[in-house]
């Protein structure tokens, strides 16, 4: 097993950035990070000099001795940040990504994802994919994902297996669906079939995790709508027996939401179904939300749910806007999911990116905030709609890990918190002949696409890696304190 081995003792030099709250990131230009054998952070100096830290560390915090992690070659564009967590991504649909034609949510199911997502009744396709997928959002700085399957148990167990020996923390579910929209070559016999596989699938990602709490089996409904009333109710009876988290679909295309009160009209509600079913709780995460009501956002916020945020696949499948400032206004935690591959990206920094264009996007297509918007305001309630660098960061990182019960194991960069951590590089400022320092690829010295021209502060460095940034900017990555993507510098 991966934890048997302990770490080294190491301590990271060099800048590193995270969010302390929603709206404020901390910038720390010199400082030290002590990360212990196990991968958790056992101290932080953000004002002591390189030449005084070993005896800082010896004398205050009793190390004899560790390896030394040196951030960065003077240049200050290089700096540490959290990894990314990813609170909704289909591992199985890798291969479409990209593909939307001109179809809608429910006509894409059918014409691209279910046939591709049948096909992993193979093994060896599956493994094809779900290496591919592991390997690429890992590269993409995502050091926690939460995965939906296919209804495979064997193919999800090695989905969970590959994310174990790569190094991911994830949460692994096999598709719950056993209703009559799904076509008969890829769909659950019925109930007791789905109940019976699905306690099969929790089990044997269970025995691949050993006891190590780095990937963890979770309930998943794929929506409403793809499972019966029987089915939902022994999910939500396993639920109460296990205790294990759940994820879901809810309210991400009109057609969809109308479909539910077709199929399930003793309900007053989408939220109402899950709520009914025994699914709705601390431990649900419901991704999209882009059609609640006033009346199931109070629900969902009563009943302590998430929602994960998925900008990129909203927008290229014409669902609709997901009300983000409205959910964080009302108490609900939020974080961001790239959908893969209803989301034409596997990275989290794209979701990023998407989230704060689409907050805009919003402010000039609805006339005031969707919940309690006061005569007068209509013009403030909009500026509030957009979310800034910050905000988006905080989703990415704090806000996702609050979706999956890891608020105070990853999501930052404190005292007790896991090692999950990325190294981020801009690349070397442009010189005036477009030639000095390539590092990472292009010969004007920028990396990726962020270009740095010279006097920029953190603020804008930072502005510039959220919109222009990609995985070239990513040189490192760490989960728990081991490293899961090496030098690519």
């Amino acid at each position: 097993m991966v934890s048997e081995t302990l770490l080294k003792r190491t301590i990271y030099i060099g800048t590193f950035i995270h969010s302390l709250t929603l709206d404020a990131v901390e910038v720390v230009e010199s400082g030290s990070i002590g990360v212990d054998e196990k991968g958790v952070i056992a101290f932080i100096e953000k004002d002591c000099a390189i030449a005084e830290l070993a005896e800082v560390v010896k004398g205050r915090h009793g190390w004899k001795e560790w390896e030394v992690v040196k951030v960065g070659d003077g240049t200050s564009t290089t700096f540490l940040f959290p990894g990314f967590v990813d609170t909704h991504i289909h591992a199985p649909q890798l291969p479409n990504t990209g593909i939307f034609g001109k179809s809608t949510l429910l006509s894409w199911l059918h014409t691209y994802t279910f046939p591709l997502e049948s096909s992993l009744a193979s093994i060896p396709r599956a493994r094809t994919i779900y290496n591919h997928a592991v390997a690429s959002t890992l590269s993409h700085g995502t050091t926690t994902a939460a995965y939906f399957a296919t209804t495979h148990v064997p193919a999800t167990t090695l989905l969970a297996s590959i994310c174990h020996t790569r190094g991911q923390r994830a949460f692994i579910g096999r598709c719950n669906m056993d209703s009559h929209i799904h076509p008969a070559y890829y769909k659950d016999a019925d109930s007791e079939s789905a109940l019976k596989d699905t306690r099969e699938s929790v089990a044997a990602i269970a025995e691949v995790d050993a006891g190590e709490g780095l990937v963890m089996p979770i309930l998943t409904p794929r929506f409403a709508p793809s499972c019966t009333a029987e089915l939902l109710r022994g999910l939500g009876e396993l639920q109460k027996e296990t205790g294990l988290r759940v994820q879901t679909h809810i309210s991400e295309n009109l057609a969809e939401v109308a479909l539910v009160q077709q199929m399930f009209p003793e309900q007053r509600s989408y939220t109402d179904v899950y709520d009914t079913h025994g699914l709705l709780g601390p431990k649900t995460v419901l991704a999209h939300a882009c059609h609640l009501s006033a009346d199931e956002v109070q629900l969902v916020k009563a009943k302590g749910a998430s929602v994960s945020h998925c900008p990129v696949s909203n927008s290229y499948l014409g669902s609709g806007f997901c009300p983000v400032r409205e959910l964080l206004g009302a108490g609900i935690p939020v974080g961001l999911g790239t959908d893969v591959s209803g989301g034409w990206s596997c990275s989290i920094l794209a979701a990023a990116r998407e989230a704060g264009g689409v907050s805009r996007l919003r402010t000039y297509t609805e006339k005031e905030a969707r919940y309690g918007a006061e005569a007068g305001q209509e013009e403030r309630e909009r500026e509030r709609m957009k979310l800034s660098v910050e905000e988006c960061l905080y989703l990415a990182t704090r806000g996702g890990a609050a979706c999956l019960g890891l608020e105070r194991t990853v999501g930052a960069f404190e005292v007790g918190m896991e090692w999950d951590a990325q190294l981020v590089d801009l690349g070397a400022e442009l010189g005036e002949d477009g030639r000095t320092g390539a590092r990472g690829g292009r010969k004007d010295g920028a990396r990726g696409g962020v270009a740095l021209w010279g006097g920029e502060g953190w603020e804008e460095r930072v502005a510039k890696w959220v919109y222009c940034g990609d995985e070239r900017n990513t040189r490192r990555v760490w989960v728990r304190g081991r490293e899961v993507v090496g030098d690519r510098g």
